[in-house]
Order: structure tokens, then sequence, then C-alpha cells
């Protein structure tokens, strides 16, 4: 309140025309938004204490919305070995996003993949893929996306066996259609 001093004052906030934090000699207010419900129209009132003389302030629409969560998508999940491909980390009408990159496989623990803040990257290596977005300062994170799962595959389209035979050992023709059979 610009009349008298600080001290002179008390503060309540309401929210929806309801007391929502009672009267109190604090007229700064840090307000802890943990869910959507926190979404409504906020007005502070201020009372003189010797005189009861109350004076409202405008009203502050907050709306709250939930989190948003990163999506990933890949070109595609199964890869040659010595290719890559394109993961893309997306959050649903932002701008203004730079994005983490996590990887990790069925035997290791997850690691922030650190040289990457762009929405796509190119991969060779098989794994667990996940991103989420980040932006601002202090810095809000998305939630974490879905898993994507790369796997590397190997061509045996190629590869020839040569099969020799020596004394005491299958015919040949027998482990000709043995070793056709595996491939």
């Amino acid at each position: 309140m610009n009349e008298g001093e600080d001290t002179d004052w008390e503060y309540k906030i309401k929210k929806d025309g309801r007391e929502f934090i009672p009267y109190n000699t604090h007229k700064d207010y840090k307000l802890p938004i943990t869910t959507t419900d926190y979404s409504g129209e906020y007005q502070c009132s201020g009372q003189r204490k010797s005189s009861r003389d109350t004076k409202n302030s405008n009203t502050v629409s907050i709306t709250v919305l939930d989190k948003p969560r990163a999506t990933l998508t890949a070109g595609t999940t199964i890869i040659p070995v010595g290719d890559s491909v394109t993961l893309t980390c997306s959050v649903q009408s932002s701008d203004g996003w730079k994005y983490e990159w996590f990887r990790r496989t069925q035997r290791t623990s997850e690691v922030h993949m650190r040289d990457q803040q762009n929405r796509d990257i190119r991969v060779s290596q098989g794994g667990i893929y996940s991103c989420r977005g980040t932006r601002g300062n202090p810095v809000y994170y998305t939630d974490i996306s879905d898993d994507v799962t790369i796997e590397i595959t190997c061509e045996f389209s190629n590869l020839s066996v040569k099969v020799l035979s020596h004394p005491g050992h299958r015919s040949r023709r027998s482990l000709q259609r043995k070793v056709s059979g595996l491939l």
C-alpha cells in the first residue's frame, strides 16, 4: 500500500472471491503451484491495522496447464550395421525449446548425451533412447518422452562359406546342408 508504513498493513489473498491466504504481515507471497487446481482469479486485499480500512488490488487471472510431455519419433527402429537413423524430439505447440537426450541398453544404465541439444539427432548405435524439452532460467523441464528402441541388424546376403572335407569327417554335402540351414 502507498499510504503509511509497511508495518501499518496486513494482507490477504483471495482466490475466486474466497479467502485463500488469511491476513498476515507479509506483503510478498510466493505461490507454490503444484497442480492445475491453482488456476483462478486472484486478488490481494490490504487492511490498515489501526483503522481496519481495506483496499483491494486489481484481479489477476492465472491459468495452470498440465506439464507438457516430449514426444520422440524415429525414421525407423531397425537399421543395418554402419547405417544411422534420425530421432526427433518435440514438444506440442511450443517454440524455443532445447532438448536433452538419453540412451541406455538392456545392460547399461541411462546416460545423458551431453553433446546433443537439437530437436533432431542422428544415431548409429542401438539402444533405448528418450528425450525431454528444456527452456528458461531457472530451467523448466517437460516430462520425459516414451522410450524408442533402435535395433542394429546384420545382413548375411553376401556371406559365403567354403567347406573343406577332411578324412574322418562328415561328408561335404551333409555339412553344406547344415550351413545352408543356418543362413
